[in-house]
């Protein structure tokens, strides 16, 4: 289906797959296993916000997953890659459909101004396609509400809504692709001997459709647009 103007349809399997884990799923886990493991539960939680608010002040870039290939989900083609938006006007469009809650967090999270790589998947060569930038903070993802739409929500209310959207606009394309294998390769070297992209979230928290990137990390995958792939 063609993008339409300053909005897409978006789906990944990668979005997909995370949004089955809801918000409090973790808490209604650890209910099932008796006080005590519930005074540590919370403790725990405690202590990941503590470091997840530490961090976030590192978060100044990100990576954000779209779909470059035909793939019909509910009768409606879910394909949007960097192409799609660059025919949009003023090359911008709004980043709907995502429905995983630590997802809508990071775009919660987002200012403007801030780049992101554009980065294709459920493809025959995921990867780095391009650079693109924020330029409208979070706000409601209308999709939510509209019952034609794929992503439609029936447990999201008008003075409740429960996902958030941002708008992005193209940049330029990556002087060449960056696939996930190279990005992989370099993971595994930086994880043994240390390196910007030994804790790199695309392969700690694979599943994400949005996904932070540290200033370091954002700058060294830049930098492979200018070395000969691995």
């Amino acid at each position: 289906m063609p993008p339409k103007k300053r909005t897409r349809s978006k789906s990944t399997k990668h979005a997909d797959a995370d949004a089955q884990h809801c918000e409090g799923s973790d808490d209604v886990a650890q209910l099932k296993t008796g006080k005590r493991n519930r005074s540590a539960a919370v403790t725990s939680d405690v202590e990941k916000n503590k470091n997840d608010d530490a961090i976030k002040s590192s978060y100044s870039h990100w990576l954000m997953k779209s779909e470059p290939e035909s793939r019909i989900e509910n009768g409606v083609d879910v394909k949007f890659g960097i192409e799609d938006l660059k025919t949009l006007p003023s090359q911008t469009g709004c980043w709907d459909g995502v429905r995983n809650y630590q997802a809508r967090n990071f775009m919660r999270d987002m200012k403007v101004g801030q780049q992101a790589f554009f980065y294709h998947s459920n493809c025959k060569e995921p990867g780095i396609a391009g650079l693109m930038k924020i330029v409208k903070e979070a706000y409601v993802d209308h999709t939510q509400f509209d019952k034609k739409d794929v992503h439609y929500d029936p447990s999201s209310k008008a003075d409740n809504p429960k996902w958030s959207m941002v708008d992005v606009q193209f940049e330029r394309m990556t002087k060449r692709f960056i696939p996930l294998t190279e990005l992989k390769k370099y993971h595994l070297q930086h994880k043994a001997k240390g390196g910007p992209l030994k804790d790199m979230a695309l392969f700690t928290r694979a599943r994400l459709s949005v996904q932070p990137l540290t200033a370091e990390e954002f700058d060294f995958v830049l930098s492979l647009e200018n070395e000969d792939p691995i």
